[in-house]
């Protein structure tokens, strides 16, 4: 009896059929909402800035701004104070070393002066007068000296001539006794008036002495006072000009207090401040240059004031060779100040795009110009011009540097 077989619905051929068309289905799915979740923007071809990734030289610098001031700068201050009484030059003269600028009148010192002259002088005179007795005391008794050795040598020869008459019988003993007592006394007497003589002359040395080292610290003190009151002349120290002055006639100064100042006609230099974030990165001697009139002129840092103000810190710059003509105290420049030495680098053109990015990514654009694409890359020292690329993009390619603030999260840009 024959036996009906049943067809199978789900054979193997139509199993394999089925999943073939879901896989396909599945990966046109996928790749249609891959590319339907990558954002995009039509932009402008007019509205965007395209740049090209360059290689060059490249040197890291910040532009500073210097103001122009004398090579060198004395401050005239006051050494004493007193009312103004004459000014001989007005501000801006050119002032030759020792020109007399304005006096100052001060009583007290001036009084202190006179009493300080008499003093000397009542000194000068009181070791006259010591020196004058001491030689009319030295001749008393040198007089005296010379009665005593006269009286010794008599008493001498008495005693001689009665030693001789004593051995003859002549006299008594007593007689030479008398005579050899005399005698003796008369050498003690001798030495007493040498040592007393000694001692008076020493004494006499070493007075003179104290009172001349007297009278030189007073002569001493009295030139210091007259040169106070000298000073009381305010005069140009060395040549210069003379700047910033600050004083009207019948004005009180204190001692210290600034006057004004003369600037030496020896050369410029150029003070800049600089901003804090770069304070470790300046150090004396660094180079850089101003462009005047199309010459370029090198300067260098000679000192950096440390101190920060609102943010900012001074260096000073010197010229180094030819000085530019015909600059002037307080002209503003522009220094390019040199952070690095010039090395071959990738280069892009400085641009918006970095406020947004922090130069962690950038729009590059594919051959035909018409898409751009986000890439990774990492940039490294920068100028106002370029900044240096380290990764991510090479020689030739192009990207879109200006802004990115109106593109949101956008993946892609369509170029139109």
């Amino acid at each position: 009896m024959d036996r009906r077989i049943e067809k199978k619905t789900w054979n193997k051929k139509r199993l394999l059929s089925i999943g073939g068309i879901c896989l396909a289905l599945l990966l046109y799915g996928a790749s249609y909402f891959l590319a339907r979740g990558k954002s995009k923007l039509n932009v402008s071809a007019d509205r965007i800035t395209v740049s090209m990734v360059t290689k060059d030289s490249f040197q890291e610098f910040i532009p500073v701004n210097g103001l122009v001031m004398p090579l060198t700068t004395i401050y005239l201050d006051a050494a004493e104070g007193g009312r103004v009484e004459q000014i001989y030059v007005e501000d801006g003269a050119i002032l030759k070393k020792g020109d007399p600028i304005l006096a100052l009148s001060n009583t007290d010192l001036e009084l202190n002066l006179a009493n300080q002259e008499t003093a000397v002088f009542d000194v000068l005179t009181q070791m006259q007068n010591t020196r004058n007795n001491s030689d009319q005391n030295t001749i008393r008794q040198l007089n005296q000296m010379a009665e005593v050795e006269n009286a010794l040598a008599e008493s001498g020869r008495v005693y001689k001539l009665n030693k001789a008459l004593y051995q003859e019988n002549a006299i008594a003993s007593e007689d030479l006794k008398s005579s050899e007592n005399n005698y003796f006394y008369q050498l003690r007497r001798r030495d007493l008036t040498r040592e007393t003589l000694y001692k008076d002359s020493t004494s006499r040395k070493q007075q003179i002495s104290q009172m001349q080292e007297s009278y030189i610290r007073m002569r001493n003190a009295l030139s210091l006072m007259r040169r106070k009151v000298g000073d009381l002349i305010v005069r140009a120290p060395v040549e210069g000009q003379l700047t910033s002055m600050d004083a009207q006639i019948g004005q009180s100064k204190n001692r210290g207090e600034r006057l004004g100042q003369l600037d030496v006609a020896s050369g410029y230099k150029v003070r800049a401040d600089i901003d804090e974030h770069y304070i470790t990165r300046i150090f004396s001697g660094l180079t850089g240059d101003v462009d005047l009139s199309g010459t370029v002129y090198k300067l260098r840092i000679k000192k950096i004031f440390t101190q920060v103000i609102n943010g900012r810190f001074q260096v000073d710059l010197e010229f180094v060779g030819a000085m530019p003509l015909g600059i002037r105290k307080g002209q503003s420049l522009q220094v390019r100040l040199a952070l690095s030495n010039q090395s071959a680098a990738l280069l892009i053109p400085r641009g918006g795009f970095y406020q947004q990015t922090g130069g962690n990514w950038i729009f590059k654009l594919n051959e035909e110009g018409t898409m751009a694409h986000k890439v990774n890359i990492r940039l490294g020292r920068q100028n106002p011009d370029f900044y240096e690329v380290l990764e991510g993009l090479k020689l030739g390619d192009k990207v879109v540097t200006s802004s990115y603030e109106n593109y949101g999260d956008m993946e892609e840009l369509i170029v139109q």
